[in-house]
């Protein structure tokens, strides 16, 4: 992992070499795979990184409002009966939480919009027995440092960090989705072509992991 650690400032500090611009770029990891049955593997897990990447917005599907979180009550659900409102308010967050004693309401009237934009809340991240305070601050801080990789084609790509984030906090985040991944692969680093990083407007770096 040193070597890769090594290669991954030189790509950082080569990336910070570009053009500035008038916004936060994102920091983006590619991993590319190979020698992979990529429909096989059935990689799909959420990662815990130790820099947060940005402030989610999560909505909770809850019995009662809450005022930690956008909530969103059992009685407005006939709202989102327009598959069209449903879409919208999938756009407007980036995860959802929800009371475990909802799940079958919320399958319901969400599952067809929320399912295949990867937003349904999971008992891994997003399902919760009790809407108290310290459990959603805690579940909301748990989302905020959580990254989810599910992998449906040879490269995995991934939002790990801001350009205004210190280079070592980028690269630990970056160490730690990597070892993840790495976890998962059949033949770990045989699967592994290469790692890429880019901000949002480069081109990509590239690092070599063998």
């Amino acid at each position: 992992m040193d070597e890769i650690k090594k290669q991954l400032k030189e790509v950082l500090a080569k990336l910070r070499e570009d053009k500035q611009r008038k916004f936060d770029q994102t920091v983006d990891l590619i991993i590319n795979l190979q020698k992979l049955d990529v429909k096989k593997a059935s990689i799909d897990l959420f990662v815990n990184v130790p820099h947060k990447i940005k402030e989610k917005k999560v909505a909770g599907f809850l019995e009662v409002k809450n005022k930690d979180v956008d909530t969103i009550t059992p009685d407005s659900f006939k709202k989102y009966s327009d598959k069209k409102e449903t879409r919208k308010l999938v756009k407007r967050y980036d995860s959802f939480i929800a009371q475990a004693s909802l799940m079958p309401k919320v399958a319901s009237a969400f599952g067809r919009v929320l399912g295949p934009a990867g937003k349904m809340p999971s008992p891994k991240l997003g399902i919760i027995l009790n809407a108290d305070e310290k459990t959603i601050k805690e579940l909301k801080e748990k989302i905020n440092n959580s990254v989810k990789i599910k992998v449906k084609e040879a490269s995995i790509k991934l939002a790990i960090g801001k350009q205004s984030m210190k280079d070592e906090d980028i690269i630990e985040n970056i160490i730690e989705i990597y070892k993840a991944v790495l976890k998962e692969l059949p033949k770990e680093k045989e699967n592994v072509k290469n790692i890429e990083v880019k901000f949002t407007m480069t081109k990509p770096g590239k690092v070599k992991v063998r």
